[in-house]
């Protein structure tokens, strides 16, 4: 091939050179081609013949109910059991007949029993989890803030500034925290609530029946929570119970408040007992009979002894005093909380020590004997 190369150099004309070297390098092409056509087919030949593409088609689906999730909706049910599927999306299943219990077409607030047989067609469920990361600082401090847990209940010491779920602007709250932190766990429901602001005893239930118990209880006044706040001036001792109505008021600026309102307002009440007394302020045990929003802060506050660092009730320069002995929270926390637990059925009491920045704050105060 050289020798042949070398004598065309020497008697062909430029132009016919150039047509060579142009065939030469048509030829080139034509003999890469073979090699690539493999590695342009062996791509799309994986993708479509894997085993593991077959095992991501959805399928159909059949749930029995159990006694653990009989008596609930079965829209409230699909939505924690299909994660990730949009609410319409599910109604529109309900409506088409793609979802059924034992065999018929059913409506949204249909009550499942014991036994029902769920039929859901083919959905595609996303993988999407929910987006906290248990790396997060606040995340990972919280099983340190567990104070009980068994099968049926998780108590757990909930800090001030979380708050229990996510919305409005935040992106987790306690609860989805503590999905990361559990992500075996079937269901973690809040049992009750508490303000962002406020720490102490939160009970979140691990299954349904614990949950139904609970809110038996609360509705029956079986549960008793104790809480500690610091408020402003000198609470008398013959002030145990406060009764002030409540009513929620929106403001203008879409904030929510509660205000006292005696004719229009929701029946309320709240005993208090003195703990402690300081030099300007009083540690008070508040015990909340009534469940009402805000409920012990406003019956502070209409008492004339605001809670410390009340961003919403509370008295400017007595905040101002706290904050330059340090305070940097709402001095308000659910010190212990006292039910019957929905297995053994025994009386049970958890209580919540309080964060070191509450004992240091109060520490610098003088007391009064």
């Amino acid at each position: 091939m050289k020798e042949i190369k070398t004598k065309k150099a020497k008697h062909v004309p430029k132009i016919k050179l150039k047509t060579q070297h142009r065939q030469s390098a048509s030829n080139r092409k034509v003999e890469s081609k073979p090699q690539q056509k493999p590695r342009i087919n062996e791509a799309p030949n994986k993708v479509v013949n894997s085993p593991e593409a077959e095992q991501e088609k959805p399928k159909v689906r059949f749930i029995t109910i159990d006694n653990e999730d009989a008596g609930q909706r079965i829209d409230n049910f699909l939505l924690r059991t299909l994660k990730g599927v949009p609410k319409s999306h599910l109604y529109r299943l309900m409506r088409k007949g793609e979802i059924r219990v034992n065999k018929k077409r059913i409506k949204p607030v249909y009550k499942l029993a014991i036994n029902d047989e769920i039929r859901i067609a083919p959905i595609r469920v996303s993988e999407e989890k929910d987006n906290v990361s248990t790396g997060l600082a606040v995340v990972a401090n919280l099983e340190k803030q567990i104070l009980f847990e068994d099968e049926r209940l998780i108590i757990i010491n909930k800090p001030s500034g979380m708050a229990v779920h996510g919305g409005s602007g935040l992106s987790f709250g306690l609860i989805e925290a503590l999905r990361a932190l559990r992500p075996e766990a079937r269901m973690l429901e809040l049992v009750h609530r508490l303000d962002r602001d406020t720490s102490g005893c939160l009970v979140v239930a691990k299954k349904r029946s614990a949950l139904r118990h609970l809110h038996e209880q609360f509705r029956d006044k079986n549960v008793q929570k104790f809480y500690h706040a610091l408020v402003k001036g000198h609470w008398p001792d013959k002030l145990t119970r406060v009764t002030a109505a409540l009513r929620k008021n929106d403001l203008k600026s879409g904030e929510r408040v509660v205000i006292v309102d005696n004719q229009n307002g929701k029946e309320s009440e709240t005993r208090f007992r003195v703990l402690d007394r300081f030099r300007g302020a009083t540690l008070v045990r508040a015990f909340p009979v009534t469940g009402r929003t805000h409920q012990i802060r406003v019956h502070c506050q209409t008492s004339g002894h605001s809670i410390a660092m009340d961003a919403k009730y509370g008295h400017e320069d007595f905040d101002e005093q706290m904050k330059s002995k340090g305070l940097k929270r709402l001095f308000l926390h659910a010190a212990s909380i006292e039910f019957t637990h929905p297995l053994t059925e025994k009386r049970m009491k958890i209580e919540a020590p309080l964060e070191p920045s509450l004992e240091k704050l109060l520490s610098k105060l003088i007391k009064e004997s």
